[in-house]
């Protein structure tokens, strides 16, 4: 016996089976480096695009000269599904054949379907073990473009105006003839036809003409069947933080973002996001004080009306009311699994709100080790007393 405590088995998974796969490792290599190895002792899992679990080295997880990380070799491993086994399984020809190790908290940087959408966290549930960010509902929901915004519309919180495409008897349709003539004159142009049930902007097309389309809900449904119709919301592209409190009490906030396109960029598509030097960041962005707690308040409510825990993204754009000429704040999406890429926006408007990269990964296992944290939703038109960083 030497005396030492053992350090904290962190197992971070990656990879998987959606189209965010290379984004999923690109954001676990920052994970990985930024976890002490003096306090942690991490097991990389990634999982392929075909859905097998791998022991990885942890290794070639960054976008090299344009070309994308992909999980492909690696010790097969299964999760035990018995909450006394607590660990991870080494497989031989699809047979366990022993435990590879206890796991204490797994960290999964997993973004899309088969990970962000409630899939894993149900998983892990069953296996008994902690893990880091939303559960099962609030993961489903939050990946759900249409169950987000009625939830956030259900508690007051501004919305664009959208169509899901759905036919007669209520079941989906990708049918373009689905948006009549009507919701086109509501919706006007341009419009963003997006699969419901994605990210990192794959599969979405800005449309700038209705002859664009029936191809644009093509691109969406071969993503995801149920397909959104947004009408576009001129206006500053502003993010935000949330993580769990540190200690009781509501969740803190961190400083806001401003996503800003350079000259020629049409909009934040995924190349403009991971392959191409086509943007600026403001962190934090260029906003009043005023205008910092109200993108703050209205992230935090965003979160708690969707049940989150550990931490999110809330993204907005930031408009003007053209009655009344104040600002006027829309939801775009909540990302329950923000990137944690070196060049996310999640960890750069913490880090400028005091909290560094290690610092943020250390409270979401802490966070995810002590169980979600207790809350009660504020009134829609209360303001919260809960921390709220860089506001005056």
């Amino acid at each position: 016996m030497t005396g030492k405590a053992r350090r904290t088995r962190v197992a971070v998974v990656f990879g998987g089976r959606s189209a965010e796969h290379a984004i999923s490792c690109v954001s676990a290599g920052s994970v990985l480096a930024a976890l002490d190895p003096a306090r942690y002792e991490v097991v990389p899992v990634g999982i392929t695009r075909d859905g097998r679990w791998l022991l990885h080295d942890g290794k070639a997880l960054a976008i090299d000269d344009g070309q994308l990380p992909e999980v492909a070799d690696g010790t097969a491993v299964s999760l035990v599904g018995d909450p006394a086994g607590r660990g991870l399984a080494v497989l031989d020809a699809g047979q366990a054949i022993g435990r590879l190790t206890e796991v204490d908290v797994v960290f999964p940087v997993l973004h899309g379907a088969y990970g962000e959408d409630g899939t894993i966290q149900g998983l892990l549930e069953m296996s008994g073990l902690p893990y880091v960010g939303s559960g099962v509902f609030a993961s489903a929901a939050s990946m759900d473009k249409e169950f987000t915004k009625k939830l956030l519309t259900a508690a007051g919180i501004p919305q664009g105006d959208h169509v899901v495409l759905r036919d007669a008897s209520g079941a989906l349709c990708a049918d373009p003839a689905l948006l009549d003539e009507a919701a086109r004159a509501r919706l006007g142009l341009p419009v963003f036809v997006k699969p419901s049930r994605a990210g990192s902007s794959i599969g979405i097309t800005k449309v700038t003409d209705w002859a664009q389309f029936p191809a644009a809900v093509a691109t969406a449904a071969a993503v995801d069947p149920k397909v959104v119709v947004e009408a576009a919301v001129p206006g500053r592209e502003i993010e935000c933080g949330v993580l769990a409190a540190s200690g009781a009490g509501l969740p803190d906030v961190s400083l806001p973002a401003e996503i800003r396109l350079r000259p020629g960029t049409d909009w934040y598509d995924f190349d403009a996001k991971y392959l191409e030097d086509a943007v600026e960041f403001d962190v934090p962005a260029d906003l009043t004080a005023e205008q910092v707690r109200a993108v703050q308040e209205m992230s935090r409510r965003a979160y708690l009306a969707l049940d989150c825990a550990g931490l999110a993204r809330v993204d907005f754009f930031l408009t003007t009311d053209p009655a009344t000429g104040a600002d006027r704040w829309v939801v775009n999406e909540v990302n329950t699994m923000p990137g944690f890429t070196p060049i996310s926006m999640f960890p750069r408007m913490w880090a400028a709100s005091g909290v560094s990269y290690p610092e943020l990964v250390d409270r979401l296992v802490a966070s995810a080790l002590a169980g979600r944290e207790p809350v009660t939703t504020p009134d829609a038109t209360a303001s919260p007393d809960g921390a709220v960083l860089g506001a005056g």
